[in-house]
């Protein structure tokens, strides 16, 4: 197990696992579930139909590959819903030439404090494999909900898949390694830079950055924090797709009319009650 992530041959990988590969000389990484026989499911930021390619995690201008032909690998290559960012791919098009990569899931402490970069492996415990491929593909018919770098991405999806952990704020962050570790950056920054005052060595502030900023991602890992709970897929979709409309809703707030208000308001009652049903499975 690498510092920054764990390459494996495919060979290596077994149905239920979360894969990854990281695009633009490690900036970013995409991620999704192997579901067996080359085939991946994953979450991407736009939807395509014609495409075969997952859209990547931080970039909605993604490089295409190198032939927009029809996939020969499997007929159904690049299927999904309407309006549903899930993609079925082989896995081929979703390493999209890059290497292959499996998350890492209940983890020690000390390894996960270990890693240089977020979005690699989490101290909380996977479902069983049969479990994490029926989310996958309840999620692939379904959907979950609008694509949201920050709150709602690729990894939240393969996490959720994995664990079956969900959140009822989207205000905040969501599950995503990555996410989080772009915010511990700034923050351990922000927070040292008031240390340099206290602390004349050089060496002493950069040690006191790297602590902050290990010290914020485990405080995010989905494995310790509190305010996910356990969600069954039937219920998540619905949840996700009506937080989804939610937000389109508020993105025209300003044109939408008083009849549109109480509709939005009726939505957001009945995502809660199928939140706090869920609280109760």
């Amino acid at each position: 197990m690498g510092l920054l992530s764990h390459r494996v041959e495919r060979s290596e990988i077994t149905e239920g696992d979360h894969i990854y590969t990281w695009r633009a000389a490690f900036t970013y990484s995409h991620h999704g579930i192997y579901i067996g026989e080359s085939k991946v499911v994953h979450f991407t930021c736009r939807q395509e139909q014609n495409s075969r390619l997952s859209f990547s995690f931080f970039s909605s201008n993604s490089v295409l590959p190198t032939s927009l032909l029809p996939c020969l690998n499997f007929e159904r290559c690049g299927f999904h819903q309407p309006e549903s960012g899930v993609v079925l791919s082989c896995l081929d098009c979703f390493l999209n030439n890059g290497s292959l990569y499996r998350f890492q899931y209940e983890v020690a402490r000390t390894i996960f404090l270990s890693k240089i970069r977020g979005g690699t492996c989490t101290t909380a415990k996977s479902d069983s494999p049969e479990t994490v491929i029926y989310r996958a593909l309840y999620l692939l018919q379904h959907g979950f909900g609008k694509y949201d770098i920050l709150r709602n991405n690729c990894e939240d999806f393969a996490m959720y898949c994995k664990t079956g952990l969900l959140g009822w704020d989207r205000s905040g962050l969501g599950r995503s390694g990555q996410a989080s570790a772009a915010f511990a950056i700034p923050l351990a920054g922000l927070v040292c830079s008031s240390l340099n005052l206290l602390i004349p060595s050089p060496i002493g502030v950069v040690t006191a950055m790297a602590g902050m900023y290990h010290i914020s991602r485990y405080a995010t890992d989905i494995g310790v924090r509190s305010d996910l709970v356990k969600v069954p897929v039937e219920i998540a979709a619905a949840v996700q797709h009506v937080a989804g409309r939610e937000e389109k809703s508020s993105e025209g707030k300003e044109s939408s009319s008083v009849g549109n208000k109480e509709s939005s308001e009726e939505k957001e009652t009945c995502s809660r009650e199928e939140f706090e049903k869920a609280n109760r499975w």
